[in-house]
């Protein structure tokens, strides 16, 4: 049935991408709609089984791939415990979104094409969860990169869109170079790609040398740092993150599936595939607990001032990749795997019910031209709200919390229980960024849908409002979110003041549209994510990260059970960190936009430099484009100007046809057609026939 689960997307991409517009978009949407949640019927069931010990790892063969020497590589499906949470994660997100979409790209003339493109991501994703070998995982993870890129950019008429894409590509192919380095050295190291053959021999490679660049390195570490580099790429780490915000461009339910849930934590699933890799290199660990941690701290700052609903919600997703990352870090991969489960549901249901504003507010998506929505949409708010409870942290020890409560505070438990110096930073920054998380969230939150109504200054609105009157306008697609001359700088995204509509908006009602709930087709997926965001933590903690964690796990990933102990038992005053920094920054973001509107702009004002440099995004991509992007079209131009045209061309092709042409000029006045010209040319031959003769 595993070989069911994951080649029936597949089927359905092949069938709705080669039939296209011939078959028409309801049958399109009907097969791969239909093959997912048939594949997440399967997933289900398995993942109890595991769940309740019915069940035991086991490796399905499909074929032989590879034979070449000592290569040997076939095409298996790995079932057991982590296998099996994440093939629930993949088909339970990935069905919901396609049910989604049927509301949300019903408008999109090429509906086949994008849903060919969801199935074929997810046929990729669960291919790569399901690999008992490093190059079936390559595989995979290929998969999903050129998946990621064709969905990025589906609206390929869009230059934004182009450009996001073609971005996502090339920084995961700086991931992915590195990824494969790891390969290449794990092969040349332990002779096989199988992984359970690769984490068996691990431990016994402890404290060995090898030969790299010039220098001897640790086995372990170098092993392990390569292949954290493709998860850094994958996963969206600092270094390797600026291409997660700009993948924002393609549809929002692609930003739901893949940047949310499921790509975006491929790189966090490798790390605990193999963990006793990693748990063979204390500097890998201590590696990936500062990267992890900076990355938490760095997106959880530049998402306070992000105005956009999308993108705020993207820097989340990659703030609570680091608290994943970190975790592994400290030795907690079951908490970094619970997070990923819990964090699937809760911010598929951000990224939806985000999508679900976007279509109330005629595809607006600036938070500064919102407010008031609670009343219109009070499914999505609801919806929203449990989302914003669940990644913020709400819940009472003991008693219930929402999802993020349970496996985010673990997190942070974790790092402070690991008792070391890295574990100590990754723990206070672990805190802060729950404090902006809390922030900025409620932020959205209070933006959207409290306050007064500030539509009339959305150029989307207006848009609508002259189409619906008759004076038409250009088409716009979902997402398709152009800037708005007349936003003013409101500092940290700050509530836009509300002013008097003029004559022209009260004539075509703008200051009277009135912004409508979303389809019931996309209100479902909504529904039963909200059940994943309200009772996922709250039901699955003890087997996750408690007492049941080792019988869970069973040996699919490094599990210490004395280390979760001591989690366990850590001062209440620890416990409590992330539960105190919710609730300030819960209160804070009240008071800025309930209380004092004008706060956030005063403040903006005040600390200038460290708002541009937010709202900068730290210059990565300036600085990116300084030292890489610049010198690299610079080298390009030389290249091509002095290299290829100047040099090649100019004595190759080129030089040919100059000389070819030059001689036929010559040729061309011999050639005049009077006798005697023929005579002397013949006279002449003839003299320096008989000179070189008597010469001779």
């Amino acid at each position: 049935m595993i070989t069911v689960l994951v080649f029936l997307p597949l089927l359905a991409a092949i069938i709705a991408g080669l039939g296209n517009r011939a078959i028409g978009n309801v049958p399109a949407k009907v097969v791969t709609t239909g093959a997912l949640f048939a594949s997440c019927a399967i997933a289900w069931p398995t993942f109890y089984g595991f769940l309740t010990g019915s069940d035991v790892a086991h490796v399905e063969h499909v074929l032989s791939f590879i034979n070449s020497g000592s290569l040997n590589v076939a095409w298996e499906l790995r079932v057991d415990t982590l296998t099996a949470v994440m093939l629930v994660v993949v088909t339970t997100v990935s069905s919901l979104v396609h049910l989604y979409s049927w509301g949300y790209m019903s408008e999109d003339p090429s509906q086949p094409r994008f849903f060919a493109y969801l199935s074929l991501f997810t046929f990729a994703m669960l291919m790569l969860v399901t690999s008992n070998n490093l190059v079936q995982m390559f595989f995979g993870w290929e998969g999903v990169g050129l998946a990621s890129y064709l969905l990025i950019g589906f609206w390929y008429e869009k230059p934004s869109a182009q450009a996001a894409a073609i971005k996502a590509f090339v920084v995961n192919r700086v991931g992915d170079f590195g990824f494969s380095l790891g390969i290449f050295g794990t092969f040349l190291v332990f002779g096989t790609v199988s992984i359970p053959a690769i984490l068996a021999a691990a431990p016994g490679m402890a404290g060995s040398t090898i030969g790299f660049m010039g220098l001897r390195v640790d086995t372990m570490t170098l092993l392990c740092l390569l292949l954290f580099i493709g998860a850094m790429g994958k996963s969206a780490q600092l270094g390797l993150h600026t291409w997660l915000p700009d993948a924002m461009e393609g549809p929002t339910p692609v930003s739901a599936l893949i940047h949310a849930a499921t790509m975006v934590t491929a790189g966090v699933f490798m790390v605990c595939r193999l963990s006793p890799m990693f748990e063979t290199s204390q500097t890998a660990l201590t590696v990936v607990t500062y990267v992890g941690a900076a990355t938490a701290l760095f997106a959880a700052t530049v998402g306070v001032v992000q105005t956009d609903i999308k993108r705020v919600i993207a820097y989340s997703t990659c703030s609570q990749l680091g608290y994943m990352f970190f975790a592994a870090g400290v030795g907690a991969f079951g908490g970094a795997m619970f997070h990923l489960f819990t964090h699937a549901f809760f911010k598929a249901l951000l990224f939806l019910c985000a999508g679900s504003v976007i279509h109330a507010m005629h595809h607006e998506q600036d938070m500064r031209f919102y407010g008031g929505l609670r009343k219109h949409i009070p499914i999505t708010f609801w919806a929203m709200m449990a989302g914003t409870l669940a990644i913020t942290g709400v819940g009472i020890d003991e008693v219930f919390g929402f999802a993020g409560f349970y496996s985010k505070d673990a997190i942070i438990e974790a790092a402070y229980a690991r008792g070391n110096t890295a574990g100590g930073i990754a723990y206070f920054v672990g805190v802060f960024a729950a404090l902006l998380t809390s922030f900025y969230s409620w932020r959205l939150i209070f933006l959207t849908f409290f306050g007064e109504p500030r539509w009339a200054g959305s150029e989307h609105i207006q848009h609508a409002v002259h189409d619906a009157h008759g004076h038409g306008h250009d088409a716009h697609g979902h997402d398709d979110h152009h800037a708005h001359h007349d936003a003013p700088d409101e500092g940290a995204g700050a509530e836009v003041h509300v002013h008097s509509p003029g004559p022209e908006e009260v004539k075509h009602g703008t200051a009277g549209y009135h912004p409508h709930e979303s389809p019931i087709v996309m209100l479902i997926p909504l529904i039963v994510l909200t059940v994943g965001a309200v009772f996922g933590g709250f039901v699955f903690a003890t087997p996750f990260i408690g007492g049941g964690g080792e019988s869970f796990w069973h040996g699919s990933l490094w599990f210490n059970h004395e280390f979760m102990e001591l989690v366990e038992h850590v001062p209440t005053i620890i416990k409590l960190s992330a539960t105190i920094v919710m609730i300030a920054g819960f209160l804070i973001a009240f008071y800025c936009y309930i209380v004092d509107k004008a706060a956030p702009k005063r403040i903006a004002e005040t600390f200038r430099g460290l708002y541009a440099f937010l709202l900068n995004k730290w210059y990565f991509d300036e600085l990116y484009d300084l030292l890489f992007v610049r010198p690299a079209f610079a080298i390009g131009r030389f290249l091509w100007k002095k290299g290829d045209e100047n040099t090649i061309d100019r004595f190759g092709p080129n030089g040919a046809a100059w000389v070819v042409q030059a001689s036929s000029n010559v040729s061309r006045k011999l050639q005049s057609g009077y006798v005697y010209t023929y005579a002397l040319v013949m006279l002449l031959g003839l003299a320096a026939a008989a000179t070189w003769a008597m010469a001779a």
